[in-house]
């Protein structure tokens, strides 16, 4: 039987997606780069359990997922920090690399990850992002 994760790494990965959630019930796709796709699900109690494929995850990713209640991430790009928000809350993640940080094309630091860096509580995470992805 084809496990959840799975069924959203082969969804993410067969259907050119850069983000795919699934629940029981519920599938989530999203062709989107960057968090806004993901801030949208926020609030949303479906998800809760769900299994997810993100091509790039990083601390504000994963903060995001862990308020959303997913049980597991794969991840093509995870950055350490993520991975420790992740395990911290036992959300468990696959990934293809790890990576020190997100830098963005003009070789800074994703803004994204700076907006959290300071960030342990996932509550927090919406408030400092949705300004960055309007």
């Amino acid at each position: 039987m084809i496990t959840e994760m799975t069924y959203a790494r082969q969804m993410m990965q067969i259907g050119g997606y850069n983000l795919v959630v699934c629940a029981k019930e519920s599938v989530h796709v999203s062709e989107e780069r960057g968090l806004k796709s993901l801030l949208s699900l926020v609030g949303e109690t479906q998800w809760n359990g769900a299994a997810a494929a993100d091509k790039v995850v990083g601390k504000a990713a994963a903060l995001l997922f862990v308020l959303l209640k997913v049980k597991s991430v794969y991840a093509e790009v995870l950055t350490f920090s993520a991975k420790s928000v992740l395990e911290r809350n036992g959300v468990e993640c696959v990934y293809g690399k790890l990576v020190d940080r997100l830098i963005d094309p003009n070789g800074d630091i994703c803004r994204s990850e700076l907006a959290v860096e300071s960030i342990d509580n996932p509550s927090d995470a919406p408030v400092a992002l949705n300004n960055l992805v309007k």
